[in-house]
């Protein structure tokens, strides 16, 4: 018989160590005497990549939505990013975005502070703050590093526990219990284990149906490389952002990250995926649609090798339908909606649904029969601006089943399109789209009164037609 561990009365057990994980557990404090986080890696010594993170080498950008969550579920964690060299940018006047009409105007906006880090500096910084505060609780905390996952167990009612085991060269840890591994009783499960979740196989063997989930895969790759500029040429005072678009479905994004290094993505739909030798990544950045990009490699030295990545689609789990989860259970982070990464959306996302789990535990005191389906309802809340934006965007490159939109996303996209391009010359319309796209306020803030008759009246002005360098004041744009 499996080893069966702990009592489950005020135990709850996080399958995942990652970002999601430990945020999970920072909503957790103070509502459960105890947290048992369960990760497949061991975690690195200092700010290092880890295998578990395949795309730990890409771009990460925490939205100003996700770092408003992030400090109400750790505060002071934005100043530590920055003290451990995040570099904080404000859209558009710190990052600029190339269009079909050219170049966004670089308005003066600080609406929207955003963090540009490389993942390692991410997990590293969130991970010691949720130890530390873990500590300083009166909830005590068990982090089992190399151990994996593998069921859940209850009925299709109810989860009671998750059935462990150790990875690895740490098999033999586990008090002898072999493949079947050990029990961990809890009275609640999150599953932060993200875009690899194994809840629908599970879900079969506790005899339920798994959610229907939903996929929009745009068939989207990208490569990375870190280069060091070697003079003020390789390191401008803007981050850009060059997306791919019908008539060049190619793309590429600069921006600074910590120590003095800038990071370089490009990404293309299918038939367009960047190279990932040298000189294939180099001459690829000269195809995207605009020269800038490719004028900065003179100008700059590389300090890594070039990364791929191409799991990209869109993929949600309509856990928060009616009967979706069982009690007991909630699944949160990449697990639950997994987005294109080239967005930056999946950190900010974590969070917000993090938070989401802790207001509903405060709402309501904590554990109690209904909480898996209204903390679920929450958490599906939290993502759903993100995954509209993510769609909205994919969609048009889809093939198959994922190209079929419904008339009210097809009605969407169109205005969503018009307003887009108005604001690039327009700030108010600009404020508008960057409030939903940094996930700070709900896509019905682009059906505003004033925000539609400007989309709809205003005609088109062109963009620049090269990277701007003057910031122009807000008070003469508008």
């Amino acid at each position: 018989m499996p080893e069966v561990t702990g009592g489950a009365e005020r135990h709850a057990v996080v399958i995942g160590g990652g970002l999601a994980g430990m945020l999970a557990v920072t909503a957790l404090l103070g509502h459960v005497d105890a947290v048992t986080v369960v990760e497949r890696d061991r975690y690195p010594t200092g700010h290092a990549f880890r295998k578990g993170v395949p795309q730990a080498r890409h771009l990460h950008v925490f939205l100003s939505g996700g770092l408003r969550a992030l400090e109400e579920l750790l505060p002071g964690t934005g100043r530590a990013f920055t003290d451990a060299g995040a570099r904080t940018l404000y859209p558009p006047r710190d990052l600029v975005t190339r269009t079909v009409l050219g170049w966004q105007h670089r308005f003066d906006e600080r609406r929207h502070g955003c963090l540009s880090v490389t993942r390692p500096v991410i997990d590293g910084v969130v991970r010691d703050r949720v130890l530390r505060t873990a500590a300083e609780s009166a909830t005590r905390l068990e982090v089992l590093e190399a151990t994996e996952a593998i069921g859940l167990t209850g009925d299709a009612r109810r989860v009671t526990g998750v059935r462990v085991r150790a990875r690895g060269g740490d098999a033999g840890r586990d008090g002898g219990a072999g493949p079947a591994g050990r029990t961990l009783h809890a009275a609640l499960v999150v599953d932060a284990s993200g875009r690899t979740s194994k809840a629908p196989q599970w879900y079969a063997d506790l005899g339920r149906p798994a959610p229907r989930q939903e996929t929009v895969d745009a068939g989207i790759a990208y490569a990375t490389r870190m280069f060091r500029p070697t003079g003020p040429a390789g390191a401008p005072d803007m981050g850009v952002n060059i997306p791919g678009g019908p008539g060049c479905p190619r793309g590429a994004v600069y921006v600074p990250v910590e120590d003095g290094i800038w990071l370089l993505t490009a990404a293309g739909v299918r038939g367009h995926h960047p190279p990932t030798d040298d000189q294939g990544f180099a001459d690829f950045t000269a195809t995207i649609g605009d020269p800038y990009i490719h004028g900065l490699l003179p100008h700059v030295e590389p300090v890594s090798p070039v990364y791929g990545f191409r799991d990209t689609a869109n993929r949600r789990r309509h856990f928060e339908r009616p009967g979706g989860v069982p009690e007991g259970f909630v699944v949160l982070g990449d697990a639950n909606c997994t987005f294109n990464p080239v967005y930056g959306q999946g950190m900010s996302v974590a969070a917000l649904g993090a938070l989401a789990l802790r207001r509903t535990l405060d709402s309501g005191g904590g554990l109690r029969p209904g909480l898996a389906k209204e903390a679920q309802r929450a958490v599906a809340r939290a993502s759903d601006a993100a995954w509209s934006t993510a769609v909205g965007a994919d969609r048009p490159y889809a093939s198959g089943p994922d190209a079929r939109a419904g008339l009210v996303e097809r009605l969407t996209s169109w205005y969503v399109q018009r307003l887009i391009l108005r604001a690039v010359a327009d700030p108010l319309l600009g404020a508008a789209y960057r409030d939903v796209l940094c996930l700070t306020a709900p896509p019905s803030r682009l059906m505003a009164p004033r925000t539609v008759l400007r989309t709809v009246l205003l005609p088109l002005r062109p963009g620049l037609s090269a990277p701007p360098t003057a910031v122009v004041p807000l008070r003469r744009a508008a």
